[in-house]
């Protein structure tokens, strides 16, 4: 006479995987309870929340993302698209992302769109993005291709565009205005009493919008046109050591430089000190990110500082808003930029 095994010990030995069910008897709790420990662990008792977790650590049990995603239609996963994760420019809005939306049983997927062909390389990524109907999407920039804009909005996913404001929004946007930065930085040069200006900028076209507002202030304030050394995104210290040594070989009369990166200005700083010119004394540098050695350099870094960390938190607001079906009352919101003096200009 045979004896039938278990139910549990029958799906163990066709899979091999430890179930919700395991971890609801390890845990003293109904499997509804389980499931909605992991999934919205905001809604259960701490008791309940730290009975839950323990037994899945105990067990080793990974939860069956997209199962549960079919059965809710929801994922609880989130995909951001940023041009790279080599510069630290885009860390800081990542980091609250993640944290903001893990706080509420999302994951985030990150990916690199590049800088070559941002648009080509942002148009293969949400191709296969979409089809996993994450449940939001949140993206570099409004600069999109017109087959992008299309399946954003055909798809329905809450979609998120940051680090830029525009009149033409896919769905939400949190973002401040690059031109704003530029004539803000321009009328702050002339203020100082400055006649000769520079820029050193990274070929993207957020730093082109940058640029142009800056140039053209310039020109507003009857002033010599700006000269411009434009190189690679993403930008780099020794890039901007590059730029200076041409700057300073075409144009030796420049006063004061405007750098679209902090790590831009890190370079032109290094070599204004290479070659003996005094900072601000000799030449003035301003750069833009507000990263972590701005303030620690010698001279400080003057620059333009972004708040990252809460567009990447109102980003995730947004999403989770959208997804659990409440109204999003203002789809698009302004953070601003502050420009910060220090001892560099």
């Amino acid at each position: 006479m045979s004896i039938a095994p278990s139910p549990s010990k029958r799906t163990r030995r066709g899979s091999g995987a430890v179930t919700l069910h395991e971890v609801a008897q390890k845990a003293g709790v109904a499997p509804i309870t389980a499931s909605r420990a992991l999934n919205s662990p905001d809604k259960v008792s701490p008791d309940v929340l730290q009975r839950v977790n323990q037994a899945v650590q105990l067990l080793g049990y990974v939860p069956n993302r997209l199962a549960g995603g079919l059965a809710s239609t929801r994922s609880r996963l989130v995909a951001a698209l940023v041009p790279t994760m080599a510069g630290p420019v885009f860390l800081q809005t990542v980091a609250s992302l993640t944290q903001a939306l893990a706080e509420k049983g999302y994951q985030l997927m990150l990916g690199q769109t590049g800088y070559a062909d941002p648009q080509s390389g942002e148009d293969l990524m949400l191709e296969a993005l979409i089809g996993r109907r994450p449940d939001g999407i949140v993206l570099t920039g409004t600069l999109h291709s017109a087959q992008a804009r299309q399946r954003l909005r055909a798809a329905g996913i809450p979609v998120v565009e940051t680090w830029d404001l525009g009149d033409r929004p896919i769905d939400m946007l949190v973002g401040f205005s690059h031109e704003g930065v530029g004539r803000s930085v321009a009328k702050f040069f002339h203020a100082k009493g400055w006649r000769h200006w520079a820029l050193v900028a990274g070929d993207d076209p957020r730093s082109q919008r940058r640029q142009q507002a800056f140039g053209q202030a310039a020109l507003e304030f009857g002033l010599p046109p700006v000269a411009v050394v434009s190189v690679p995104a993403p930008t780099t210290l020794q890039s901007g050591r590059l730029a200076l040594r041409q700057l300073l070989q075409d144009q030796p009369a420049v006063e004061a430089v405007f750098c679209s990166s902090d790590l831009l200005a890190l370079g032109v700083l290094t070599e204004a000190r290479a070659q003996g010119r005094a900072v601000p004394g000799q030449v003035a540098v301003m750069g833009f990110g507000d990263l972590d050695f701005a303030a620690d350099l010698e001279p400080a870094l003057s620059t333009v500082r972004i708040d990252g960390a809460t567009m990447g938190r109102q980003a995730a607001r947004f999403i989770m808003e959208r997804a659990e079906g409440r109204e999003v009352v203002q789809p698009v919101v302004d953070i601003g930029f502050t420009l910060v003096e220090r001892s560099s200009t």
